[in-house]
């Protein structure tokens, strides 16, 4: 009587152990939308500054009756170390407005299917940081924030099984034969 109560118990466990990975799968993933669009926004505001950066740069060589490609190749030459790292700084302010650039334009005109992939493969760590520093939940009411809590059930739910439920029950069955071996036939 006693073995019952207890397979009752432990299912009724394990039905309630999925849904709570189904409703935290789904919370979990559905904020993914949320994220994207608050780094996009930081993403953007780095892009501006680095674009105003530029225009100082460009206006400060102009200014002087230069471009900005003359002002690189004259710090380039000059034996000043200060001119070597302005060019340098030039250089380097030139290529963040081009990665910037890149990965707002890839992210901004991503398909929903493949945006998460553009995400990552665009991914600035240093700007992914600072958005999670202030990362503020949302509930999602879009068709995407659906599509992502739904597909963060079945990763859940598909972890669970593959990693924990189906090994634990295949080694309780494992353990099972070899307590209760099967009854050879007539010999």
């Amino acid at each position: 009587m006693r073995l019952p109560l207890i397979h009752s118990a432990a299912a009724a466990a394990g039905q309630f152990l999925d849904r709570l990975l189904c409703v935290a799968g789904a919370v979990l993933f559905s904020q993914m939308p949320e994220f994207m669009q608050q780094y996009l926004q930081r993403l953007e505001g780095h892009l501006d500054e680095a674009r105003l950066q530029l225009d100082r740069l460009k206006e400060a060589a102009a200014q002087s009756g230069a471009t900005v490609d003359q002002l690189v190749a004259n710090a380039a030459a000059s034996a000043d170390p200060l001119m070597q790292r302005l060019g340098i700084l030039v250089t380097e302010t030139s290529s963040r407005v081009t990665q910037l650039s890149v990965a707002d334009d890839a992210l901004r005109h991503a398909t929903t299917l493949a945006r998460p992939f553009v995400f990552f493969a665009h991914l600035d760590p240093a700007i992914a940081r600072a958005t999670l520093k202030i990362f503020r939940p949302a509930v999602p009411t879009t068709l995407e924030g659906l599509a992502y809590a739904c597909a963060g059930m079945l990763a859940v739910l598909a972890l669970y099984h593959g990693c924990v439920r189906y090994p634990l029950r295949r080694a309780w069955a494992l353990r099972s034969a070899r307590r209760n071996p099967e009854p050879k036939g007539p010999a």
